[in-house]
């Protein structure tokens, strides 16, 4: 698979590492969230892992007391209004508030396992759109919530939902003292093993 987006190594290395120990249900798909990206840039991308395809590289937007244009500060926590950190199992759809959503399942337990409890899910926002950076110079903040532009909202959750593994990164080292997924020491075989090479990491305009 040659990445031709915006991609950290540790980023995809972590998502491979818990891709392969969790076993999602629908293993085709894999997503990642590379929070060490400021919310102006594309920091989510939809991979096909069977075949080997980048389906979607979008913005998406942060929880309000995460930070301002970077998402730096992460909770498990009611009413924290901040993102969580880790791997999630995508679930069904709703109808609710913010139009069509996805119920995510945090898998890790005091990391990101209130994710439902806390309403965290994917859904469109009009504060997640390239129009809204023009005016701010950052995207619109959720309520912890991976919010995704509207126009590609409904897409992208029909092809990641009911199965699929979704990784949200941010060379966090509270992350990575608590997490019983990712090892400390990354194992960068597994970048061979999709081969993948260090040098294959490019940008897409």
């Amino acid at each position: 698979m040659n990445l031709e987006f915006v991609l950290q190594y540790d980023a995809f290395e972590q998502a491979i590492q818990g891709y392969k120990t969790l076993r999602p249900r629908r293993d085709q798909i894999l997503t990642v969230i590379d929070f060490t990206l400021p919310s102006t840039e594309k920091r989510m991308v939809v991979l096909d892992m069977k075949n080997e395809k980048v389906l979607y590289h979008t913005i998406v937007s942060h929880g309000r007391n995460s930070g301002d244009k970077y998402a730096r500060a992460f909770s498990n926590r009611h009413g924290s209004y901040q993102s969580s950190l880790g791997f999630y199992e995508t679930e069904g759809t709703y109808q609710g508030g913010n139009g069509y959503s996805l119920v995510l399942n945090g898998l890790e337990k005091g990391i990101n396992d209130q994710a439902k409890a806390r309403a965290v899910v994917m859904h469109g926002a009009d504060y997640c759109s390239e129009s809204f950076i023009k005016s701010t110079g950052r995207l619109g903040r959720s309520y912890g919530c991976p919010a995704l532009p509207r126009e590609i909202n409904k897409p992208v959750i029909n092809t990641i939902k009911n199965g699929t593994l979704l990784y949200i990164y941010a060379d966090n080292p509270e992350y990575m003292a608590s997490t019983k997924i990712i090892h400390a020491i990354p194992d960068r075989t597994l970048l061979a093993q999709h081969d993948i090479g260090t040098d294959t990491l490019s940008s897409l305009n």
